[in-house]
């Protein structure tokens, strides 16, 4: 059954929280869930390794909890996120518990692997996986994957360098799959324009950062909710990936966020040896800008319901900019 169906009906909004490296936690996910958008974490934020078995349980039984407790509210499905890089030496371990606990949704990263697609089809679950361009998405779907998420320029973390208008033009005329799409998204009517762009899910990460639930220090997010569009920096520096961060923590760290160097890519390490030289440079996309105050998760997802449905309404009638006799002539012909 493909993924849309058996959301269908599921979803508050067509809203996946992205899995935010050190900072998602089960509270998060939890709090995503229940709010009736898909919660994601990294596999890799629970550390040691046992502690993943451990969060999986939680999240089952909270969500479980909510469901018996909430009838008419259901929660959502959550999702976990795999670096399947070669540099990360616990994924084989990783996977093993996600399919142990029949994770419903996997979010794949930094490669495309069929052994790992076999995996989370084998008990019937379902596998996006990110790219920034044509290139990777092709390779996701030859190699099994059963969606795609399209991340932008604009997106926080290990982002492209495309526009979200070209990456999802290019990517629906070939492929009719599921597709969730990221880049500068932190307002209801922004979910509704990635809809209105061929996506089925917008793909939201930097505003979940500045809620309650997200473990990152509280400079952090008083910076989310003080920076702008402008405050942030394309770069590969920080892991061998191009992605954008805030120029203030930056900054902080002693560097100049006008002037950085290029960094070797071969560099790139997800491992659990992982340095942490940059541990204090911050990951945020450019929807920083719509980022105003920390809030609950809850109360966040409640806040982008109330402003979808507007967009909704207001798109409603016929745009005053358009002259309806071409509407009339197309009808006719």
């Amino acid at each position: 059954m493909d993924l849309r169906q058996k959301l269908q009906g599921r979803l508050r909004l067509p809203l996946i929280g992205s899995p935010l490296f050190i900072i998602s936690v089960p509270d998060l996910v939890v709090a995503q869930c229940q709010a009736g958008i898909i919660g994601s974490m990294p596999t890799l934020n629970a550390r040691p390794l046992e502690q993943l078995d451990e969060w999986l349980s939680e999240i089952r039984e909270r969500l479980a909890a909510h469901d018996a407790a909430h009838p008419e509210r259901p929660s959502a499905p959550f999702a976990m996120n795999l670096i399947v890089h070669r540099s990360n030496d616990r994924l084989e371990e990783d996977l093993k518990l996600v399919v142990k606990h029949q994770v419903p949704l996997i979010i794949t990263s930094l490669g495309a692997r069929p052994e790992v697609n076999d995996a989370i089809h084998s008990y019937g679950g379902h596998v996006i996986h990110d790219v920034i361009n044509q290139t990777f998405a092709h390779k996701a779907i030859e190699k099994g994957a059963d969606g795609l998420v399209l991340v932008a320029s604009g997106a926080g973390g290990h982002a492209g360098s495309q526009s979200p208008f070209a990456l999802m033009q290019e990517t629906r005329a070939w492929f009719d799959g599921p597709i969730a799409l990221s880049g500068s998204i932190a307002h209801g009517r922004s979910i509704l324009a990635a809809e209105a762009m061929g996506a089925d899910f917008a793909y939201m990460g930097s505003a979940f950062i500045a809620t309650e639930e997200a473990r990152a220090v509280e400079d952090y997010k008083r910076m989310l909710v003080e920076a702008g569009a402008e405050d942030i920096v394309y770069t590969n520096l920080i892991t061998g990936v191009h992605g954008n961060y805030l120029k203030p923590s930056v900054r902080n760290a002693g560097l100049d966020p006008d002037h950085l160097e290029t960094s070797d890519s071969s560099a790139m390490n997800f491992g659990s040896d992982r340095k942490k030289k940059w541990k204090d440079i911050w990951g945020a996309g450019q929807s920083v800008s719509g980022i105003h105050a920390v809030l609950p998760a809850g109360e966040l997802v409640a806040r982008l319901h109330r402003e979808y449905l507007e967009a909704r309404r207001k798109l409603g009638g016929a745009s005053p900019l358009v002259n309806p006799n071409w509407a009339r002539l197309a009808e006719a012909a």
